[in-house]
């Protein structure tokens, strides 16, 4: 793991000078759909759960942020540091090995899901719309999420050759997690085939247990979600090592 500290201190570096642009695209686009849709279409709609609809989607803004960070991260950062700027073919001139690299890659897109959606959580806070102090536990759980788009991400950019093929991965995998995720009504409302389907949605879980936090609902099967999401991760982390390897020492 110390290759993968060293790989992760890098990123940082880079990131200290660039972390206002970084700031702005992963945060305002949650802030805006929160905007729009809760105080938007949430004046048409009626309560959900008890709740009013932009209390009920601005938990969901938090995981989408974590969700957008770690993916474009691990997508066109990842892409970018390969193919253009041939940072891992120098990093493995040193005493750094692939697993290292893609290591220190997924501690990155993790924590960049956290940084931004804690900044998110702060915002939707500030707004009165998180009424429980349980989520102050948010941030320790978008590691997972975190770190699962990460890894997900980085499976897609190990087998791609061009970077206007991730826009493929964006459109047919992320773009359904988020509409079908819950973020804007109850995965109850949708049809029985789509909602089993939904538990292979990693936002699904991951706006299911913000809420539960943001609404101190922990009892609502956060264990569930979370071992899930656990699993997930544990499944997958082999591929994108596999896959770099492939692209980078074949």
């Amino acid at each position: 793991m110390t290759g993968a500290f060293r790989v992760l201190d890098r990123h940082l570096k880079v990131f200290g000078r660039t972390w206002q642009h970084n700031l702005m695209f992963n945060v305002m686009e949650p802030l805006l759909y929160l905007s729009a849709m809760g105080f938007g279409l949430g004046a048409f709609v009626q309560e959900i759960d008890g709740m009013s609809y932009i209390q009920f989607i601005a938990p969901g803004m938090i995981a989408l942020s974590a969700m957008y960070s770690a993916t474009f991260e691990c997508t066109y950062g990842t892409f970018v540091r390969l193919h253009y700027q041939k940072a891992f073919h120098a990093m493995l001139a040193g005493p750094v090995t692939v697993k290292d690299v893609v290591l220190g890659e997924i501690l990155y897109g993790m924590m960049k899901s956290v940084l931004f959606g804690i900044v998110i959580l702060v915002v939707v806070a500030l707004l009165g719309q998180i009424p429980s102090w349980q989520a102050l536990w948010i941030p320790l759980f978008l590691i997972l999420p975190g770190t699962l788009f990460s890894i997900m991400a980085l499976c897609y950019s190990g087998i791609t050759t061009n970077i206007d093929y991730i826009n493929y991965y964006i459109t047919l995998v992320i773009m359904p997690f988020f509409l079908f995720g819950g973020l804007y009504f109850p995965v109850s409302a949708l049809p029985g085939v789509v909602q089993k389907l939904n538990w292979l949605n990693p936002l699904y879980h991951s706006v299911e247990v913000c809420r539960a936090l943001a609404f101190g609902n922990p009892a609502q099967a956060i264990g569930f979600h979370v071992a899930i999401l656990a699993a997930m991760s544990a499944l997958l982390l082999p591929l994108p090592i596999r896959l770099m390897k492939t692209r980078l020492l074949s």
